[in-house]
């Protein structure tokens, strides 16, 4: 009995360990492996990128807004998204239908569907009774939700944080006023398995848990262990795991740290934006990032969603790059691309000139659809920057290079420098104000290959600059310090 005793408790050890493993995987199709961020995009819309572009384009999966019904805000800012009020599937993105007839269609394309989901608060104050999306009606003052139904009794008691030092205060008090709900509490927990458990049934692949910080690791364990296995009609496999990552701010002191929760899933790794931007801004030399990484305190591999900008910190002054700074925006996505860390996600944002402004919405306030010029980019208010050119063919180069280790890391000793990704891959970065002109070792067989970056290749010709590699693997490598873009990429898929 002493032995079976001591064996239970190990095996029930293994099979938690077992669950938090299978969090981590995205569940990509074939070698893709880059996740898009479509901010604020219709269901539809969605629908026809994963089929027209972003599936011939090689990228994994979508991440998507908040899907459930949210309180109707003066003006329409992006963030009333985060502010909801039901678990009824309707937004300013579609309804229920529309949802999944998107989500099923994409995954027709091999490309996967994560929901940015909201577990952690419902609406903050609103003058009155608010009404949703979906007709619904809360008074949140009164933390009174009939349409889920939850009640006061649901939520932690009102409180401010005012010392981000204090767990109490993060983890029970209100986030920017938002009523805070308590995760411990069996109804609540009820409710959030069943939203969780209705977007598996109609085929997600995983989910971005919305201010995971601001939630005990234990109430989410219990709620991520619970969810049902994701659904095989879908094309995933028996006893598959939705793949999670959640939103934690940790800077390296924070009380409530990223270690709390990468076991449970994935974590977004805000220091990689924050140093990925300072690094191409100028504000720290290229030549450190060789140990780019884990090195540099950041979580491992397989535990760090990485990304360049998010719909948060893009809208932040500070070091953090945006589309606003094209140039460098591009050389540091490309190298975020390229160098074999992180689970990558790319932004496609909206443009703006203030921090709340809605995305593009017609006069009676419905979201747009993006159009698109003669060259696929977009043209009436979206960005788009998933369809720059030096953006999708990064990802392409991500998936011909996967699997493979960095080599051959060159630099002049400041801001120019180059890798390999094994036999299948090389990239050269000039953030200098002077040319680059070098011959370095690409790690290439013989041959010419086109540089995805300046063009691509199209029926056996490249639009862009050529590279010759010789027989041992060499070629001349330039970049001007004026040229338009400050990267040079070539990979096998690429050879002309």
């Amino acid at each position: 009995m002493a032995k079976l005793a001591l064996f239970i408790p190990l095996l029930t050890a293994c099979l938690m360990a077992t669950v938090a493993r299978a969090q981590h995987n995205p569940h990509w199709w074939g070698n893709r492996n880059t996740i898009v961020h479509l901010f604020e995009w219709k269901w539809s819309d969605i629908a026809n990128e994963c089929e027209n572009f972003l599936a011939p384009q090689g990228y994994a999966g979508v991440q998507v807004s908040p899907v459930n019904e949210n309180i109707i805000s003066a003006g329409r800012p992006w963030w009333e998204r985060y502010q909801p009020i039901s678990y009824k599937l309707i937004t300013r993105s579609g309804n229920e239908l529309d949802f999944a007839s998107m989500v099923r269609r994409c995954n027709d394309v091999g490309v996967r569907i994560y929901v940015d989901v909201l577990l952690n608060h419902m609406s903050g104050d609103f003058e009155g009774t608010a009404v949703g999306t979906g007709g619904s009606v809360a008074e949140p003052s009164k933390k009174s939700f009939p349409a889920v139904p939850y009640t006061a009794a649901d939520f932690h008691p009102s409180c401010d944080i005012t010392d981000w030092n204090d767990r109490f205060q993060v983890q029970q008090c209100e986030l920017v006023g938002l009523k805070d709900l308590d995760q411990g509490n069996n109804w609540v927990r009820t409710q959030l398995i069943a939203f969780l458990d209705h977007l598996i049934q109609l085929g997600v692949a995983g989910f971005r848990v919305d201010a995971a910080k601001h939630m005990a690791a234990s109430d989410l364990k219990f709620i991520y262990d619970n969810v049902r296995d994701l659904n095989t009609d879908h094309g995933f496999p028996n006893n598959a795991r939705a793949f999670i990552f959640q939103e934690v701010i940790d800077h390296g002191h924070e009380t409530v740290s990223r270690e709390e929760y990468n076991q449970l899933g994935a974590v977004t790794e805000f220091r990689f934006s924050e140093e990925i931007g300072k690094a191409f801004r100028g504000h720290n030399t290229l030549k450190w990032l060789q140990s780019w990484g884990t090195a540099w305190g950041f979580l491992p591999s397989e535990q760090a969603l990485t990304f360049v900008d998010n719909h948060d910190n893009q809208r932040d002054s500070g070091e953090v790059l945006n589309y606003k700074s094209p140039k460098q925006y591009k050389m540091a996505t490309a190298f975020h691309l390229a160098y074999p860390y992180g689970i990558s996600r790319v932004m496609s944002s909206f443009g703006f000139d203030d921090r709340d402004q809605a995305p593009p919405q017609d006069a009676s306030e419905n979201i747009i659809s993006p159009q698109f010029d003669v060259e696929g980019a977009c043209t009436n208010g979206w960005i788009c920057e998933h369809r720059w050119r030096q953006i999708y063919n990064m990802v392409g180069f991500k998936n011909a290079v996967r699997g493979t280790g960095l080599s051959n890391w060159w630099d002049n000793g400041d801001n120019q420098v180059a890798f390999c990704r094994g036999s299948k891959g090389f990239i050269a970065f000039n953030n200098n104000n002077y040319d680059l002109n070098e011959t370095l070792q690409t790690c290439l067989p013989a041959g010419t290959y086109c540089d995805v970056i300046s063009g691509a290749k199209l029926n056996g010709a490249c639009a862009g600059k050529s590279v010759t590699v010789d027989g041992n693997g060499y070629a001349h490598i330039s970049i001007g310090a004026n040229e338009f873009d400050g990267v040079l990429a070539l990979h096998a898929d690429a050879k002309l």
